[in-house]
């Protein structure tokens, strides 16, 4: 992991697709901030960054498994940014 903080709005979402990638050996991963477009919406902070992301993900780790179980992979790997302050994440398993 960097030594840059979690809110650190240009290493946030890097960040986290750094824990994605060592925690899911994906395939293929982008982890987009969507915040900007949820100013305004619960859980926006007011800065339009760090609240609301898009993960699409493709894993070996998914196989067999069910949409929900794959969403639960990717929520338990990210529960620390959940934890400081991100909102909302739209999972996209491919």
């Amino acid at each position: 992991m960097s030594s840059a903080a979690p809110s650190d709005p240009s290493r946030l979402a890097d960040q986290m697709a750094e824990v994605l990638r060592a925690a899911l050996q994906p395939t293929a991963l982008e982890v987009i901030d969507e915040s900007a477009a949820h100013a305004g919406h619960a859980g926006a902070n007011g800065t339009g960054w760090g609240t609301h992301f898009r993960v699409r993900i493709a894993s070996p780790l998914f196989a067999q498994r069910s949409r929900v179980a794959r969403h639960r992979l990717v929520y338990d790997a990210l529960q620390k940014f959940i934890d400081q302050g991100v909102h909302a994440i739209a999972i996209e398993t491919l």
